[in-house]
């Protein structure tokens, strides 16, 4: 008698909310566990209950760290490698949009550090769990955003130029760029790399007040819904076929080609190596 398949785990970041919420709940549905990182305590287990009232006999739980710190995402990896002995989807969802400019806790401009430095941090951490657990997947939520940026990995910790939508468009080419380049990385070992626009969708991530949250909400009856958004993060995390978006950049259900920049595999080597410097890898 054959022994029962082991369940999936997967570990979805920005889970507390909008796209990620909606992606935990697929993910729940398609009979997977879900671990659903937040960094609220209340925020984050309003929404484990929320997916587990709505996919029955759903397995979730939740891990919290603040982006914004690298210590944290430490932390994170450390538990969830201790809670579990197999890893089979990465979902790196969480992400920042930031009206004015900080520096997060390690000193970095906090876009750039939470949209890519703490994603790119927890991948490598949990990345050898992820290879024993192959075949497995790593999905990166991007945009579009990302068209017309260009980055200089030698000063995007701390840019001159910094404006909330420059920040805002050079992270989401970061996150295509590391997919690119981890998928390159990652050739061969069963885990498959791939990133995506999730289209415009309509979340709290630039309700910050002023003229960005008035903005915001004027365009927000034409954009789409959270749920909607979150299509293509649970498709690319249970296709059967999902080699074939190894390092790609996906907009529905296919590959779409990015801007130039983001194709650039010398920068994508430099970009990852300037962030393993910055985390401490």
């Amino acid at each position: 008698m054959e022994s029962e398949a082991p369940q999936r785990i997967a570990v979805v970041t920005g889970a507390s909310a909008g796209i990620g919420l909606y992606t935990a709940l697929g993910l729940a549905r398609a009979g997977m566990r879900v671990v659903m990182t937040g960094r609220d305590r209340d925020r984050t287990e309003a929404a484990c209950r929320f997916v587990a009232a709505r996919a029955a006999g759903a397995a979730v739980e939740t891990a919290l760290a603040d982006f914004a710190s690298l210590a944290a995402v430490r932390r994170l990896a450390e538990e969830l490698l201790a809670r579990h002995g197999r890893l089979d989807v990465l979902v790196n969802n969480a992400g920042l949009f930031s009206p004015s400019f900080r520096r997060s806790e390690d000193g970095y401009e906090m876009t750039f550090a939470v949209n890519h430095l703490a994603p790119f941090l927890l991948t490598n951490l949990v990345l050898d769990r992820l290879e024993a657990s192959a075949p497995a997947r790593i999905v990166t939520v991007a945009s579009r955003a990302h068209r017309g940026n260009r980055i200089d990995p030698a000063t995007i910790a701390g840019p001159r130029d910094w404006s909330m939508i420059k920040a805002y468009g050079r992270s989401k080419l970061c996150n295509i760029l590391f997919t690119r380049e981890l998928a390159r990385r990652l050739g061969g070992t069963g885990v498959v790399a791939a990133c995506l626009h999730p289209g415009v969708v309509a979340t709290r991530l630039a309700q910050r007040g002023g003229i960005v949250e008035l903005g915001w909400r004027l365009m927000k009856p034409f954009m789409i819904s959270a749920e909607r958004g979150a299509e293509t993060s649970v498709f690319l995390a249970t296709t059967p076929d999902p080699a074939r978006f190894d390092g790609g950049y996906v907009v529905g259900k296919s590959l779409a080609r990015p801007d130039p920049a983001a194709l650039d595999d010398g920068t994508a080597r430099r970009l990852w190596e300037e962030s393993a410097r910055l985390v401490g890898l």
